[in-house]
């Protein structure tokens, strides 16, 4: 459970804020999604290596600049 203290005099909506920050870093919305639909694992380890690559090809871009 996230708990935000609100401090004395603090704006409800900075408060507002930082619980929302806090809520998307522990990343519940993301995995949600994910398991809302099944994927096969075959698929799952697919796609991790086309980002791996992805990711690599950028890495060397950058080295190259």
């Amino acid at each position: 459970m996230i708990i935000v203290p609100v401090k004395e005099g603090e704006n409800i909506d900075r408060a507002l804020k930082r619980f929302k920050r806090k809520f998307e870093k522990t990343g519940v919305v993301k995995e949600m999604r994910r398991r809302q639909a099944f994927e096969k694992p075959s698929i799952v380890r697919r796609q991790q290596k086309l980002r791996a690559v992805y990711i690599q090809q950028l890495q060397t871009q950058q080295e190259n600049i």
